[in-house]
Formats: C-alpha cells, structure tokens, sequence
C-alpha cells in the first residue's frame, strides 16, 4: 500500500508543475483583459482551438503513460524508453499532419463557429503564432508521461517553472511592445507562449541527458519506427485521444454558444475558464497520481489495493479543494480583479464563479474516481462513460445556451451536470465491472 508521504511526493510536484504551466493561461489572460474585451474574447476562442487539438497529443501520452507505469510496477525497466521514443516520433509526424491542417483550415473553421467579423480576425491573428506550438507541445507531454510513470515527477515543478518565467517576461515585452519590442497585441501573446514552449523542451532534453540512467530505461537505444510497438500503445491511448478530443470539443460548444450571447459575455467566460483551469490544478494532479498509482499497483500485483488508494487519494482531493472553493466564494472580487481591471466585467462574473466553485467540488471526487479507471487500462470503458456523459453535457449547452440565450453563469451549469455523471459512471464501473485482470 502507497503511503500519505508517498502519494504527497508524487503528487506535490505534479502540483507545482501544472500550477507553473497554468501561469501561462492567466498571465495570457490577464495581460489581454488590459488590452481590451475583444483580444480576451479572440484569445478564449483561439485557445481553445488550440487546446481541442493539444488534447489529441495529450490523450496518446496518457496512454502512453499507464504503459510505462505498468512496466515500472512490473520493474521491467528496459520496456519505458522504447514507449517514450516511439510516442516521440509518432507524435511529431502528428503534429507535422495537425499543423498543416490548421494552416489550411482553421479559418474557414472559425469562421463557421463565430460570429463577429473583429473577434474572428483577432482570432485567427492569434492561431497564426499558436500552432507552431504543436511541435512542442506534443513532444513536451511524452516527457511528462515518462517522469509521470517513473514516479519521478519533481522535474515537473522544474520545467513549468522555467516556462512560465519565460513566458511572463515574453508577453509583458510584446504585448505591449516593452524594451524595444514590436507592439503585438494578442499575437505576443501566442508567440510568447511558443517560445515559452520551446524552452521547456530544450530544458526538458538537457535534464533527461544529465539526471537519467539512459541505459536501465534504454532510453539511449534509438531504433527504427517499430509499428508493433506504437499498435500496442495505440491500443490503450486510442481511447484516451478520442475521449479528451470530444471532450475538448463539446466543452468548445459551450464558449460557441456564449460567443453569440455577446462580446462581454464572452470575456466573462474567458475569464472564469482560467479562474476554473487554475482551481482545477490541486485535482488534476492528483488525479495523475493516481492513474500512475493505480497502474504500477496492478503491475507489482497488487489489485487488491487499488479502491484504498483511489479513497485515500480522493480525501486528499475533497479535503484540498474545500480549502481552495472557500477562498474563491468569499473573495469573488477580489480574484477576478487579477485578469481585468473593469468593474463592470468584474461584476458580470461573479455568478459565474459561484456556479463552477459547485462544480469544483464535485470534481474533487469524480476525477479521481475517473483516473482510477483509466489507471486500470480499460481506457475504451473510460471512453464509453465519457461519452455518456458528455451527451447531456451537450444537451444542456444546446438548450440553455443556443435556444434559450440563457446568461453565461446559468451555461455554466453544464459543469455540474458532467462531473455528476463522470462520478456515477465511474463508481458503478470500480465497484462492478472486472477490472482487475485487464492486461496491457
């Protein structure tokens, strides 16, 4: 059984990681909410296209990661670097494929999902700079992967720290055009973002060089593209790539949908997305943890562990983000105020955020819950409840905010909907499904 200091070492710098990733996403938003509410709204939309297809990338290294948990749990130590070259490669010729695609189409795209003639053009000015993070990107999250499922997560803290300084200084300098830099607007802002990215992969490459046994994890065996390898990792991450797409996607109708509500319904929306991004944090990585958690305990042969550890982990969780919804509910204002400075807009969201603060507690618990499950390595399972859920996710968006025009905090219902059906599926899959022998 995993200790509390166990699951707090693994835990805690996965923490710090994505809390020093996410500077990117409020520092973004907070340098645009001065600039102006379209910029922040072009900004949201552009994002989020951007993310759609991060997620992508980010659900074959997930897969990608309960494999190499496995293997380290199996301490068969030799089978890690093969998994991570080999999603390395297939990644970059994805994100060579997805660039492409975006260069061509990404505007006929956008301009079937918006609007507004001025936040379109702001928006595509944006994913002009922004997709050449791709290349980065996809090969940043088969690093995470293997330090994740090494349980060596402490260079998470490491790297996202130095990205988001890089990325502060970056867009305080051409965003607004500081120290003899071009005056960009929203486009510093993407291009802050991809040289910020840049940077965590040459710091990621040169930590692995140093810190690394290359030879126990035969990560210095560079062989040809081995296509038996890539099937058997595609056999569990197919499910995750297609899950967190339409995941992405369905929650992209939801920012479509405020969109035609209006300009200031839309900042308003961005805004309170990276208040709830940035809430999210403490349960996302421990919901990490406990994918990996989970997949090494099968591994070493201990499934009669893996429901103490998801209940352990999910006391964590509760306990965490009861501290972080209190802060939030009796600071509303005084939150907000960090990505604009305009009262009015500051007011408008208010309801918004006491709306996610309920959906945040409810993650608390479903996420965990759901990581449990795609920790077994049914991913397809995980995939299936998903989709489910996100149908009334849809559904409600469709309704309250395409046909009714409903106000953006009352769309924001939606979120509790999800992690009220993410949780259910999840509980009654652990508790019933035979899940114990899945092998991978």
């Amino acid at each position: 059984m995993y200790s509390n200091k166990q699951i707090w070492n693994v835990s805690y710098p996965i923490f710090l990681g994505l809390l020093a990733q996410n500077i990117i996403n409020v520092t973004d938003t907070a340098f645009l909410g001065r600039v102006g509410e379209m910029e922040l709204g072009a900004s949201a939309m552009g994002g989020l296209y951007y993310i759609c297809i991060f997620t992508i990338a980010f659900g074959f290294s997930t897969g990608s990661q309960i494999m190499i948990a496995r293997r380290n749990g199996e301490q068969n130590y030799a089978a890690v670097g093969p998994v991570m070259i080999q999603g390395v490669f297939f990644l970059l010729m994805l994100a060579a494929v997805l660039f492409t695609f975006s260069r061509l189409f990404a505007g006929d795209i956008m301009r079937l999902l918006i609007s507004s003639d001025d936040i379109w053009q702001a928006t595509m000015e944006f994913l002009d700079w922004r997709v050449f993070g791709f290349f980065f990107t996809f090969v940043g999250v088969m690093f995470r992967a293997l330090f994740i499922g090494i349980t060596r997560t402490k260079v998470l803290t490491l790297n996202a720290f130095v990205m988001a300084v890089t990325n502060i200084l970056l867009d305080y300098l051409l965003i607004f055009g500081h120290a003899g830099f071009p005056e960009m607007g929203i486009q510093g802002a993407a291009l802050a973002s991809v040289i910020a990215e840049g940077v965590s992969i040459l710091f990621y490459v040169i930590y692995t060089r140093i810190t690394v046994d290359k030879e126990k994890y035969a990560l210095n065996h560079f062989r040809t593209f081995d296509i038996n390898l890539l099937k058997r990792v595609l056999s569990i991450s197919i499910f995750t790539m297609l899950q967190y797409f339409v995941s992405l996607t369905t929650y992209f109708m939801l920012f479509i949908a405020v969109e035609h509500l209006g300009q200031r319904q839309l900042a308003v929306a961005n805004i309170v997305r990276s208040i709830y991004i940035v809430m999210l944090i403490p349960v996302n990585s421990l919901s990490m943890a406990t994918n990996t958690f989970v997949s090494n305990s099968i591994g070493a042969g201990h499934v009669d562990q893996v429901l103490s550890i998801i209940r352990r982990i999910t006391y964590w969780s509760v306990g965490i983000m009861a501290v972080f919804v209190l802060v939030l509910c009796l600071f509303p204002s005084e939150v907000i105020s960090v990505y604009t400075n305009d009262r009015l807009l500051v007011e408008a969201s208010i309801p918004s955020v006491y709306v996610i603060a309920g959906a945040l507690l409810i993650s608390a618990v479903a996420n965990i819950a759901f990581s449990g499950v795609t920790g077994t390595g049914n991913t397809k399972a995980a995939l299936y409840m998903e989709l489910v859920t996100l149908f009334f996710y849809a559904l409600f968006i469709y309704i309250a905010g395409m046909r009714l025009h409903l106000p953006v905090a009352i769309c924001f219902l939606t979120e509790v909907i999800y992690y009220v059906g993410l949780l259910l599926s999840s509980t009654i899959y652990l508790r019933k499904a035979a899940w114990q022998n899945k092998k991978i």
